[in-house]
């Protein structure tokens, strides 16, 4: 029997961050406009990823926001590679959003160990009070589970789809079941592909982007799934995620039906 469907996501606390998150996030770099981004805020969208590509909309819409900072998690990404141009970067984009602080760093692109002056210098960034946690992306499955273990670095955000499933053998169930730390998760819709792939089976229904959200979120291992629209009709999908609440187990097979398709090889 199946259980019940929740009428919503709820918004929940981003591991040992102790912040509170909603389901979706939103990536500055496609170039949502200003009002729609306003939009998905007040929906419950409020993690807001300050990323490689900084939309001019992205920004206005938090400095907007800036008298609600309270309700406001903000992730600014850094690629640099070292301390001096990382606090750089660090200390222009808060300048250019008009905020004291950022509540994420992340480091961005990791596959391999992180260099220890480079975490030095992202420690001393938390000293000066510009960030309160350390997070760091990487495309690396096997190398997520040794960063979970580091008493510094408090967000991952990592690849998982309805293509692309193997989080859910080498990342989530790897993950320490208390003092965890907070699971982000980007590529939703597999590039794209989810939304129309001529590898998609015959005969299965192509799923929209809300779907491929709603299959992220519905992993009990992740905390937020990430969002890219690059138009204000995208933020619909958005919404239509969070109000869609976990999928059933019908709807799970069919998104994993579709994602072995576009895969193409055996599992």
């Amino acid at each position: 029997m199946e259980a019940p469907q929740s009428s919503a996501f709820a918004s929940r606390v981003l591991g040992r961050t102790g912040l509170s998150v909603g389901a979706l996030g939103i990536a500055s770099s496609y170039g949502v406009p200003t009002a729609a981004i306003e939009r998905a805020f007040e929906e419950g969208a409020n993690y807001l990823y300050w990323g490689s590509r900084r939309r001019a909309a992205f920004g206005q819409a938090i400095r907007n926001l800036a008298s609600r900072r309270d309700g406001m998690v903000l992730a600014l990404q850094s690629y640099s590679r070292f301390p001096r141009l990382l606090t750089a970067s660090v200390e222009r984009a808060l300048r250019e959003l008009k905020l004291e602080r950022t509540d994420i760093l992340l480091l961005g692109f990791w596959n391999h160990a992180i260099p220890g002056r480079l975490m030095d210098g992202a420690q001393r960034l938390k000293e000066r009070g510009l960030v309160r946690f350390l997070g760091v992306s990487s495309h690396n499955r096997s190398f997520v589970p040794v960063l979970a273990r580091t008493p510094d670095i408090d967000v991952l955000h990592v690849r998982y789809n309805a293509v692309h499933r193997g989080a859910e053998r080498e990342v989530f169930p790897l993950l320490p079941e208390r003092d965890r730390p907070g699971v982000v998760c980007f590529t939703a819709t597999s590039w794209k592909q989810l939304l129309g792939s001529r590898r998609i089976p015959p005969g299965e229904r192509v799923p929209r982007a809300a779907d491929c959200y709603r299959f992220v979120l519905s992993h009990p291992g992740v905390d937020v799934c990430m969002s890219g629209p690059a138009r204000a009709e995208h933020v619909d999908d958005l919404v239509a995620a969070m109000h869609g609440g976990p999928m059933r187990e019908d709807e799970l097979a069919w998104m994993r039906r579709v994602g072995d398709g576009i895969y193409g090889r055996s599992r």
